[in-house]
């Protein structure tokens, strides 16, 4: 025990009953304590706690001698934390469900990346390219872990969440808690950016039919004791626990279940392959006994999964009652069988199979499109209503408003029916008592309430209503109906209004908060905000914690004194943005509009920061159509707007960062060079990242192509990226395997992090900015690389320096994964730009990816020679182009592709191409070949080979092949070339398909 554990004890000496807490730092002293603290029954710390305190010390920031905040030191002690936590993590069995609910994103990301860097993930590559059944289980089981919780996070953060209030005492954690929201933000925008490969990584589980194997304590300790000697055991497949294929498929099958439905809103076919996934994850689950180790599935969420997605889709089951009675629901009203849909109603209040929440979801659905006018539903409504009240009080459950209010004024049909509906719900064996006495006070309510006296009289003479009250009930209530038809003029009353509905004012608030949830339309908003105020007195942009406003507007908007006002901005504003972000755009006009007119009265700062929202609205709007192929130049009026934006200057003025970020990429992307370059205040260049780079940009494109007049602004831009993608040289560089996109090791030397700049980048369209971007991290990757053998070729490299001063401080990592990522995005704007193809294949070839190599060198010649029916120019298909070419095929050891390709060189390579020949063992179609050879030398050769060999079939072919009169010697130089070129194109065309 250390000593300040004794003196802890000595102090609370006085309480034996609670014993005391144990310090994170007796982990590292004592090794085998965790184990035997991990076993109590109720361990305090708790394991997730424990996990906490070993991570948030293990990344601490340490000081240097200058007093400067450096990142956390790699050395012994935090690597024993770290490792700590994991096998505290093993402990719990890598339960996602214990983990999440305990730790935050940023902790539980920080977790599992050292969950990566432990398993030997190999680093820089895409968990998408790996091939999870050629790696350790114990590697590919960490893959699927980090990805299971990627997507699950995904889920998680789309689920509404109650905001905490804080109080005056928490004032000063606010700086803390808006610190880690950001952090939790940004790992959240990665997430979503990967999600579609952690899909793609999780469907490829799927296929694999093998138990996998995962850490356990006892393989952390082998790895911490000797990583050289305890690699083999632990990578093994008899090492950790093992975790059978069934009960992880099962696991999958749910987690992808609930990404693809929360994806569903944006694509329904999503929706669908939720359906197979929970279909699939029953089925296992079925078969599974309850000793699953890892496999955690909440049932009755599974249960409300697969009955949301077979009512979205239309499936049915036999096997399934309650399922079957939502999807006839679902079915009755997309055949809009209305009748079918309110018989089912009924006969629902008997059996009693549907959730009163999914009964009223129904109705509101058609009360909504008879709000949007379709005025036909309005009798559906009135019925559906009428079933709904006639359960909730069989129920003993409090009356709707909507029911309240069709009884203002019902008809006799409406109140017959309703008669009905009461009759026909008790038409079953054995009815409880309650719910007979809940339907006698409601029947007795509904006499009171009806202000027509005969409605009434119809409702006392019915059977229903004599049976199930007492005589003395029926007789008072008679004789209060007919002094009331003596007294009253009925005619004459007026109308009730809203708040003199019968109903409690919690409904009333309940109700209204979720239609301000749902709409839209910004009269009806501040109409619903105007009677929830009258009801009571509260800050309703709470009512949604999905409802955001950037942090930059949130204390001016706040600082409304009118509530109604406050709330009303600040909605409509937070609206707007999901809608942008949905890419709803319209709906976004109507709403900023809408704010905009109502600021203008009270406040000139709200209005202009509505202009300035309304102006990124109207960016975006007109990028969104440009990426879908509409060619429409920007407005004069549009282009004013934004360089007036970026010459602002109101200093007390809250502005966004990505507003300017968006009109620098719209300037870049419509060729605004010259405005970038001499008209934009030289202020705001240094105060403004993204401005100084589109301008650094601008000149560079500007410049173009002259390689010494454009160098200076090059040489500028060049010290920018550089730095961007500079770490901190305390820093070890990629030795840990995680992902680098969520590692936060920029240097604080940057004038943006590299997330930001990525983000940047991947807003413009203009090719010959994207071009000078990749030309210029090619020549980075290069020199960080140090490959003169290897190196990837672009357009324009030598506007770039030859030399880099500081390599060290450069993430190479960074770099490699940047360059990839920019290449690849460029490629998807447009697929046939033959610069980029290149350099794509280049990256594949110097990263050992050589059929994907093939691939893009492939497709840069097609799309140069209109699929090879024309020949590929030279500049395409240069000799080193060519020569990689060869080295891809050799090393996929198709050698007969080889010895053709040696053909296409300048001067033919005979060496290389002879030495493929004499390959006995060839992955390719060998002498299939042999008709696309056109060189005479190589074809004797051919024949030499095979007679050496005794191939007689094969000499045969090449005979032919060498016997063809277009390649005889003494032919004119022209027929020659004509022979050769329609060779290539065959040749070239039958490699497309095969690597296509």
């Amino acid at each position: 025990m250390s000593a300040e554990a004794a003196d802890r004890e000595a102090v609370t000496g006085s309480r034996p009953s609670t014993p005391p807490q144990t310090s994170w730092f007796e982990f590292i002293l004592d090794v085998a304590l965790l184990e035997k603290h991990l076993q109590k029954p109720n361990p305090d710390p708790s394991p997730v706690q424990l996990v906490i305190q070993f991570l948030e010390q293990a990344s601490k920031p340490s000081v240097n001698e200058q007093n400067q905040v450096q990142p956390p030191i790699d050395n012994r002690r935090n690597r024993t934390l770290k490792l700590l936590a994991l096998k505290v993590a093993a402990h719990l069995k890598w339960d996602l469900d214990v983990l999440e609910k305990g730790l935050t994103i940023p902790v539980l990301n920080m977790l599992l990346n050292e969950l990566l860097c432990v398993s030997k993930v190999p680093p820089g590559v895409k968990h998408v390219e790996l091939d999870l059944a050629t790696l350790p289980p114990t590697t590919a089981m960490a893959v699927i872990i980090y990805n299971r919780w990627a997507i699950r996070t995904i889920v998680l953060s789309s689920f509404p969440e109650k905001q905490t209030k804080p109080g005056p005492h928490q004032m000063n954690m606010m700086n803390v808690l808006q610190q880690e929201k950001e952090l939790t933000e940004n790992i959240l925008a990665v997430l979503k950016e990967q999600a579609s490969d952690s899909i793609m990584v999780l469907e490829g589980v799927l296929g694999i039919q093998k138990d996998f194997y995962i850490h356990t304590l006892r393989t952390l300790d082998l790895l911490a004791a000797d990583p050289s000697t305890a690699n083999g055991e632990t990578e093994s497949s008899t090492a950790g626990l093992c975790i059978s294929a069934d009960e992880l498929h099962c696991q999958v099958h749910y987690d992808l279940g609930g990404i693809y439905f929360q994806q569903g809103g944006a694509d329904t076919a999503a929706y669908e392959k939720a359906r197979d996934n929970f279909r699939r994850a029953k089925e296992l689950y079925a078969k599974l006994d309850s000793g699953a180790l890892h496999c955690h599935l909440d049932e009755r969420r599974l249960a409300g999964y697969w009955s949301a997605c077979r009512g979205l889709t239309g499936a049915s089951d036999p096997s399934d009652t309650q399922l079957t009675a939502h999807g006839q629901i679902n079915s009755f009203i997309r055949s809009h069988n209305h009748q079918a849909l309110v018989e089912a109603f009924i006969k629902d209040n008997i059996q009693l199979s549907l959730p009163n929440s999914f009964r009223h979801s129904v109705l509101l659905e058609f009360q909504h499109k008879v709000q949007l006018g379709e005025r036909s539903l309005d009798e559906v409504c009135h019925k559906l209503c009428v079933c709904n009240a006639v359960r909730d009080a069989l129920e003993g459950q409090v009356l709707s408003v909507s029911y309240q209010q069709l009884l203002l004024k019902p008809s006799k049909r409406t109140v017959s029916f309703l008669l009905e509906v009461c009759s026909r719900s008790l038409e079953k064996d054995r009815v409880p008592d309650t719910a007979k006495r809940n339907m006698a006070i409601f029947l007795k309510s509904l006499c009171e309430g009806l202000e027509e006296v005969p409605l009434a009289f119809l409702v006392t003479s019915h059977r229903v209503f004599m049976e199930l009250l007492q005589d003395e009930d029926r007789r008072a209530l008679l004789e209060h109906l007919r002094r009331r038809s003596a007294t009253v003029n009925l005619s004459a009353k007026p109308l009730p209004s809203f708040y003199d509905i019968p109903a409690s004012a919690s409904v009333n608030i309940g109700q209204l908060e979720q239609q301000l949830v749902l709409s839209l339309e910004p009269r009806r908003l501040r109409q619903i905000l105007i009677e929830l105020h009258g009801l009571a007195e509260r800050p309703y942009w709470r009512v949604n914690s999905k409802w955001e406003v950037p942090v930059d507007y949130i204390n001016v908007i706040l600082a409304i004194k009118d509530t109604l006002a406050r709330d009303l901005v600040y909605i409509l504003m937070a609206k707007g943005l999901h809608c942008i972000t949905l890419k709803d755009f319209g709906h976004a006009r109507q709403l900023f509009s809408a704010c905009l007119e109502l600021v203008t009265e009270f406040s000139p700062m709200l209005r202009q920061v509505m202009l300035n929202e309304m102006l990124l609205l109207e960016v975006r709007t007109h990028e969104s159509n440009a990426a879908q192929g509409c060619s429409d130049k920007p407005t004069p009026d549009l282009v004013s707007r934004v360089r007036g934006y970026l010459e602002m200057r109101l200093h007390d003025l809250p502005l966004r960062q990505i507003v300017g970020e968006e009109c620098v990429a719209f300037m870049l992307n419509w060729r605004e060079n010259e405005y970038l370059t001499l008209q934009v205040p030289a202020a705001l260049v240094q105060n403004n990242p993204y401005i100084k780079v589109g301008q650094l940009l601008a000149s560079t494109c500007k410049e173009l192509p002259g390689p010494k007049e454009s160098r200076r602004t090059a040489k500028e831009l060049w010290e920018v990226v550089v730095l961007i993608c500079s770490v901190s040289t305390q820093h070890k560089r990629a030795s840990d395997g995680r992902l680098s996109l969520i590692k936060h090791r920029e240097s604080s030397l940057g004038i943006m992090p590299r997330s930001k700049f990525i983000t940047f980048v991947k807003k413009l369209r203009e090719p010959l900015v994207l071009t000078t971007l990749i030309s210029l991290f090619v020549r980075l990757h290069s020199l960080v690389r140090d490959d003169l053998v290897n190196e990837v070729t672009a357009e324009h490299l030598s506007i770039w320096p030859s030399t880099l001063a500081n390599m060290q401080a450069v993430d190479v990592e960074a770099v490699a994964v940047t360059v990839k990522e920019l290449v690849t995005f460029a490629l998807t704007l447009n697929p046939n730009n033959q610069s980029w193809l290149i350099t794509q294949a280049d990256i594949y070839f110097v990263t050992g990816q050589y059929s994907a190599a093939m691939h893009y060198y492939l497709q840069a010649g097609a799309v140069s020679s209109d699929f090879f029916t024309k020949a590929v120019p030279p500049d395409v298909y240069t000799d080193q182009v060519l020569k990689r070419m060869i080295k891809c095929c050799s090393l996929l050891n198709c050698h007969t592709q080889v010895a053709v390709l040696c053909q296409f060189l300048r001067e033919v390579d005979y060496m290389t191409a002879f030495k493929a020949l004499q390959e006995q063992s060839s992955h390719d179609g060998m002498d299939s070949y042999y008709d696309y050879l056109w060189d005479v030398t190589i074809l004797e050769y051919l024949t030499h080979i095979h007679q050496k060999r005794g191939e007689s079939d094969k000499r045969q072919v090449a005979i032919k092949a060498i016997g063809q009169t277009e390649l005889n010697a003494s032919n004119p130089e022209d027929v020659l070339q004509l022979a050769a070129q329609k060779r290539k194109k065959k040749f070239l065309q039958a490699m497309a398909k095969l690597y296509f």
